[in-house]
């Protein structure tokens, strides 16, 4: 059997109909910059969150740098972030010229362990920067209660998790903004490069609004030093036909991670397997699993059609381009050990119970 690890051509044909007319009605407009199914994505995605302000952008590496912004994040200043995420996390902190200060993660959940954040809170700290990892918010009551004890800022990076919540709210209406991505592979992906942020907040959303077109307040004068950080008219109007079916989507994928968990949990005592906060739902960005040889067990899976990847090899505080902070190995070590262990199984919503059988029954 021959695995496909997301499914991007599936899903297209399942909704191909909508998605060619929607891209065709932006072709016959040839409105591709700030076209009308950017506000209407807008829109949609204010519903759907709740948030009372979504504002779409370029990628979710640049919907950090639009938070990061609106919130005058600069040089000097400190964010506490976790080191075991992927790098846009910790690289826009370091791009406006602050310091990613980093906190080890929670084993269970992989996110940024909240009891450990206080201690790393220092007079130059703006700002707490959790991750939502693998689709799963992490404790955002314990986090927002810290972050108003020190009158700190919460950006969340939900670049893997829309439609996740916690404590009965969805992540992008948490915080004080929070960011998803549209990538491909995200759980709400578009076909190219596309993000959001969310705030509700008027004051930032009307300055980021401003942010993602260079800082303009009005064409041509420039308020702030700003981006071209503006969504295509044509992503937009692709991510607003997959929104409509994606509770759907969405159910489908934690159904899919459910028959994992039963089925590996019979057949495995070696493996980890994805623990989910009671006070949480996660959007299964990913699945992924814990096992200590790794690398042979990936090369096996391999041989017979069944493709995985690693989400995260390496933390940040041991990247070449981190050196200058001047963390060393065994500084995180719960991060480390668990980059070493991690392995992300096929995760789409579109798996069959014969596929998840093959899989679980191979590893």
């Amino acid at each position: 059997m021959k695995i496909d690890f997301a499914k991007l051509q599936y899903q297209y044909q399942l909704y191909k109909d909508e998605i060619d007319k929607a891209i065709h009605c932006v072709l016959d407009k040839s409105n591709y910059i700030m076209g009308e199914e950017v506000q209407k994505l807008e829109n949609s995605l204010e519903e759907y969150t709740k948030a009372k302000y979504a504002i779409t952008c370029s990628s979710g590496t640049d919907a950090l740098l639009l938070a990061m912004m609106a919130l005058d994040i600069s040089r000097d200043d400190e964010v506490i972030t976790t080191p075991f995420t992927f790098i846009a996390t910790a690289e826009t902190i370091a791009l406006l010229g602050a310091k990613p200060v980093f906190v080890d993660i929670d084993e269970k959940t992989y996110n940024i362990d909240a009891s450990k954040i206080e201690e790393k809170i220092t007079p130059k700290t703006k700002a707490i920067m959790p991750v939502s990892l693998y689709g799963q918010p992490a404790n955002m009551d314990e986090i927002q209660a810290i972050a108003h004890k020190h009158s700190l800022k919460v950006i969340i990076d939900g670049a893997q998790s829309f439609g996740s919540t916690f404590n009965g709210k969805t992540d992008s209406n948490l915080g004080d903004i929070s960011t998803t991505s549209f990538f491909p592979a995200k759980p709400l992906g578009c076909f190219g490069d596309g993000g959001a942020v969310f705030t509700n907040s008027e004051e930032l959303a009307i300055k980021m609004k401003q942010l993602r077109v260079h800082g303009q307040n009005k064409r041509y004068h420039h308020k702030y030093i700003g981006l071209g950080g503006r969504m295509d008219t044509l992503q937009c109007a692709i991510v607003s036909v997959k929104l409509k079916y994606y509770d759907k989507d969405l159910a489908l994928r934690q159904e899919v991670a459910f028959k994992y968990s039963e089925k590996l949990k019979m057949k495995s005592e070696k493996l980890v397997l994805p623990f989910v906060d009671t006070l949480a739902t996660s959007a299964f960005a990913q699945y992924s699993v814990r096992v200590e040889s790794r690398d042979e067990v990936q090369a096996r899976l391999k041989e017979v059609g069944i493709p995985t990847a690693v989400h995260y090899p390496m933390p940040l505080h041991l990247q070449e381009c981190f050196e200058y902070l001047e963390y060393k190995k065994g500084d995180f070590p719960i991060s480390e050990k668990v980059s070493q262990e991690i392995m992300s199984l096929p995760m789409n919503p579109y798996l069959s119970d014969d596929e998840i059988n093959y899989i679980s029954n191979r590893i």
